[in-house]
């Protein structure tokens, strides 16, 4: 059970490489050891996949999506920023964010098309001036309120 592990990366890298052999790669990566995949370690399996990501392009693909999500999130930060939220509390930023009329779900879940869908929700608020701040009578409502009514008032009656 500890070794179990998804080989969708590897095979999807090794559809990408005409000409490859799986027992050839691994037994290459395992110094002749095995030729069975399950029977790499994981340091022999991620060096072989890093290796067959860069032979594809896939790593240079990978890393102008992670780019461009780091930017996407980046405006969105800022622009939550400029309405007041904490950006250095992810606490607040998820709660913020997981709000059904902002993205309904965390930060660090959100796409790339969803963030630019967010900092068009973002820039609206703004321009329309800001968050609302909740109101006195918002936050009194689930208070409850004692009254103190002094014994001698009762006896008096």
């Amino acid at each position: 059970m500890a070794n179990e592990r998804n080989y969708a990366r590897f095979y999807t890298l090794l559809k990408k490489l005409p000409g490859a052999d799986k027992e050839t790669l691994v037994a290459q990566y395992t110094d002749g050891r095995t030729s069975s995949l399950r029977e790499t370690t994981r340091q022999e399996y991620d060096r072989m996949c890093r290796d067959m990501e860069r032979e594809t392009g896939c790593d240079e693909f990978v890393e102008g999506i992670r780019r461009q999500l780091r930017q996407k999130r980046s405006v969105c930060l800022k622009l939550m920023q400029q309405l007041g939220i904490d950006t250095t509390d992810w606490d607040r930023v998820n709660t913020f964010c997981q709000d059904a009329r902002i993205a309904g779900k965390l930060f660090r879940k959100i796409s790339i098309d969803e963030l630019e869908e967010l900092a068009v929700k973002l820039r609206t608020i703004k321009r329309k001036g800001g968050l609302k701040p909740k109101s006195s009578r918002d936050e009194h409502r689930d208070m409850t309120s004692f009254v103190y009514i002094p014994m001698s008032n009762i006896a008096e009656s």
